[in-house]
């Protein structure tokens, strides 16, 4: 099925431009290394559009008013997920920080239960509660020593980046369009709304940190193109499917993750790190079949 390709496609580039995002981390401030993530994604976006019409014909962008709300809407809380990822980063090592910000699943999956209709079993409840008992896990050595900041920092990232997915798909489904342009038209705009807004903010606040982006150009360059393959496939995907559906499977992002970590970054995983994502897997599995 294609939106199985698309999730698979956008979980392997996520967890590398994951990666990529804490490596720089150590270099830049937060929000620059959010930028990382846009600045040249943009024209890959534009040139990805273009090459669907030329392929494929297809009627222009007509924006109403509920479109460009949830586009809005996606790309401010798109940024604010990715600066609350980032301090994960600097919380904890990478691979819990992006175990920590998978709780968008589960999340996803109980506002579109409260506000799209869809109504979760036992079996998706079960997956709810182990979401949680993952999220302490990877929080803190014990219930007595538990870090209540990592915890709230990584439900407050889960909870940015559920409410982007669910925007995409609302903003894509709105669109008027056929896949995959609406889904594509969906991309460029979020992206180049989310560049101007940090270009401005940084530019005015922090140049030293867009200095800094110069500097490790190479790095940027390898961040924004993983990203914009990571975000082809999770708004393509998003536009064929609930976001629940795919942000469960999508969760095969965690092994990727973990053998990053380990092979790259040269990051060793903890028992108990370990233990938490493989919750964090089982509860988007339980979530999905449920």
């Amino acid at each position: 099925m294609t939106w199985i390709f698309f999730t698979f496609l956008a979980a392997f580039s996520q967890s590398w431009r994951n990666a990529l995002q804490s490596k720089l981390s150590q270099h830049t401030a937060s929000l620059a290394v959010t930028l990382a993530r846009f600045i040249l994604a943009g024209p890959i976006a534009a040139l990805y559009l273009a090459g669907l019409y030329q392929f494929e014909p297809a009627p222009a962008l007509k924006p109403s008013g509920v479109f460009i709300f949830y586009v809005i809407g996606a790309a401010v809380m798109q940024i604010i997920a990715t600066a609350l990822m980032v301090r994960l980063f600097k919380m904890n090592n990478y691979a819990v920080g992006a175990g920590l910000a998978k709780s968008e699943a589960l999340v996803a999956a109980i506002l579109g239960m409260l506000f799209f209709g869809s109504a979760l079993s036992l079996l998706g409840w079960l997956g709810v509660i182990l979401g949680a008992v993952a999220v302490i896990l990877l929080s803190g050595p014990s219930i007595r020593g538990l870090n209540f900041k990592t915890v709230a920092l990584g439900l407050a990232c889960g909870t940015s980046f559920a409410l982007t997915s669910l925007w995409v798909r609302e903003a894509s489904l709105s669109s008027g369009l056929v896949f995959p342009h609406s889904a594509a038209w969906v991309l460029l705009l979020v992206i180049s709304l989310q560049t101007i807004l940090l270009l401005i903010y940084l530019g005015i606040k922090d140049r030293v940190a867009l200095l800094s982006l110069w500097r490790h150009k190479g790095l940027t360059l390898w961040i924004s193109l993983t990203s914009c393959i990571g975000s082809i496939g999770w708004f393509s995907a998003m536009s064929l499917q609930h976001v629940a559906y795919v942000k469960t499977l999508g969760q095969v992002e965690i092994f990727f993750t973990l053998a990053i970590s380990y092979l790259w970054l040269k990051q060793p995983v903890k028992r108990r790190d370990s233990l938490g994502l493989f919750l964090i897997a089982l509860a988007a599995i339980a979530v999905m079949w449920g």
